[in-house]
């Protein structure tokens, strides 16, 4: 009698239907990764941030405030140099999704003014770290470079914001560190404020968390310059304002208390609107 034909696609697809049928049974194992803890399941990403742009630099400080900040700004008399003294510089940036800047530069009879605000998206390209994780450890980074001093143990720290400048109250005494001096534009030392109060500090009422910083320095025989630093983070976004003057005339110390309000007063601004 003559066999038939062996036909090798026909024996081919019996094994895989036998590989299918032994693979699941005896072991237990899933190949649908619905085992909980088991290889196939993939944990879940981290949370995003909650700001995935940033605003337009030169655009997020109202004229206003750079008159109270810059006030040699309303003496430019050319209609032109003033509006472009008002418009600002952006900084240099590659990413305008991850980081933006501006800055102004205005003198005036008294003092020459300067201002930067930048702006810091922060992303986490770790699936286990959130954007706002990643800010927050980056922004302690660069509060402890700043070298604070601590606070004392009697410390109250109750901060005002939008108080007007020479009406603040920045309570919040700290100690370690020397103290800014005090000063108005004519020398004479700030009634509102002690030295103690003005000294750099942790501010407790501004983003997720703040500091400020304030430093005076001097280059021989030109006027010592102050310059004011706010930084603040707000989910993912860390805003930093510089802020500093310096006076025209050798011997005039820049105020303290009245840097810091205004420049304290535009980092409440700018945090409102990133909450917007």
């Amino acid at each position: 009698m003559q066999r038939k034909a062996y036909v090798p696609g026909v024996a081919a697809l019996l094994a895989a239907l036998l590989a299918a049928c032994t693979g699941g049974s005896g072991d237990g194992a899933t190949s649908d990764g619905s085992n909980p803890g088991g290889p196939g399941t993939a944990s879940a990403p981290a949370e995003p941030g909650k700001y995935r742009t940033l605003p337009e630099p030169c655009g997020a400080v109202g004229r206003d405030t750079l008159n109270s900040l810059l006030p040699g700004i309303r003496q430019i008399a050319d209609e032109e140099q003033r509006e472009k003294a008002y418009a600002g510089e952006p900084t240099l940036t590659y990413d305008t999704d991850r980081k933006v800047g501006c800055r102004w530069k205005v003198e005036s009879t008294d003092a020459t003014d300067h201002l930067l605000v930048d702006f810091e998206r922060v992303v986490s390209y770790d699936n286990a770290v959130s954007d706002d994780s990643r800010a927050e450890a980056l922004f302690a980074g660069r509060r402890e470079a700043a070298d604070l001093p601590e606070p004392t143990a009697t410390e109250s720290v109750t901060e005002s914001p939008t108080e007007t400048a020479g009406e603040g109250t920045d309570e919040g005494t700290t100690g370690g560190k020397s103290p800014s001096a005090s000063a108005s534009p004519s020398g004479s030392a700030s009634p509102s404020a002690s030295p103690s109060d003005l000294q750099p500090r942790v501010l407790e009422d501004l983003g997720d968390d703040a500091f400020l910083d304030d430093a005076l320095s001097s280059s021989g025989s030109t006027a010592e310059q102050r310059t004011v630093t706010v930084a603040f983070r707000t989910s993912n976004v860390i805003v930093t304002i510089e802020y500093t003057e310096q006076p025209a005339n050798v011997g005039v110390v820049p105020d303290s208390e009245e840097m810091q309000d205004r420049a304290r007063n535009l980092a409440a601004q700018l945090d409102d609107s990133l909450s917007d």
